[in-house]
């Protein structure tokens, strides 16, 4: 098999028509991966995305094929389609956190969606809002509008897929709500098939992708309890750090306790138990 990208937590291998996705135990934030990676954070994430591209099936196609991958990555790896990415995070949000929230702060807005005023950190939204970025080869992610993805990819496609965006984030957050869990946003991506068919990829509603809170500690105005990864960006932002390679050294015990927090979420949302040897 033929390496042909490494990401910042996925390799991705061909294999023949297909590729191979294989989630790392490597973290990074703010664009910069970690030295210290979290043991079984791979596979904790592809199983959570199997698990909801189960549930998903229904409300949009998605890229995997099967499990039959070398048994050295059993568990962490998903056998899929290729695809066409498309050059845009999708991105949908249910409450006020993270850039969405500084965006509002400033201007009132994000990416350009007029919101309430007085909303707070952690506030929940009258309605989920579509809030876009790029998705940078090189850099940070920049929000962009709506506007602006039809410029990309035309007007049809870049409805339907926000629309898509906003239907999966909604059915993932009722799942999630029924066992005490909230999911402030998510970000998807898609791809086009070479049939032209369009299709979810990468990952869903995981603890790199999404921010996730319990429901019953949830408390608007103040910094949420996070069961993702904002709890090591939450860490590394008390370091005399410049937030460039390279990464500082993450110490047990936030390894540890990313990796209970991350393990607690499949846990509440699946109703399975992780198992040491999984």
């Amino acid at each position: 098999m033929e390496l042909i990208h490494s990401g910042k937590v996925r390799d991705v291998y061909a294999d023949g028509d297909d590729l191979i996705l294989v989630a790392s135990d490597r973290v990074s934030v703010y664009d910069v991966v970690l030295p210290t990676p979290i043991p079984d954070k791979g596979k904790i994430l592809t199983q959570l995305s199997l698990w909801w591209f189960d549930q998903l099936a229904d409300v949009f196609p998605n890229h995997v094929i099967n499990t039959d991958v070398p048994a050295e990555w059993a568990g962490r790896a998903v056998r899929c389609q290729r695809l066409e990415m498309l050059p845009v995070e999708w991105i949908a949000r249910g409450y006020l956190a993270g850039l969405g929230l500084q965006e509002y702060r400033v201007k009132g807005t994000v990416s350009d969606v007029p919101l309430p005023a007085g909303l707070l950190e952690g506030s929940k939204l009258p309605e989920p809002i579509f809030t876009p970025t790029t998705k940078a080869t090189a850099g940070h992610d920049e929000f962009i509008t709506f506007d602006d993805v039809v410029d990309q990819i035309g007007a049809d496609t870049a409805a339907q897929l926000r629309d898509v965006t906003l239907e999966i984030y909604q059915r993932g957050a009722e799942i999630a709500a029924e066992r005490g869990i909230i999911i402030a946003d998510t970000k998807l991506e898609f791809g086009r098939a070479p049939n032209g068919t369009l299709v979810l990829a990468d990952e869903v509603l995981t603890s790199d992708s999404s921010r996730f809170w319990p429901a019953d500690s949830w408390q608007p105005g103040r910094t949420q309890h996070a069961l993702d990864k904002q709890f090591v960006r939450d860490w590394s932002s008390t370091l005399d750090w410049d937030r460039t390679p390279p990464g500082p050294p993450i110490p047990d015990d936030i390894v540890q306790a990313t990796r209970a927090r991350y393990i607690e979420v499949y846990e509440r949302i699946t109703g399975l138990t992780w198992k040491e040897t999984q």
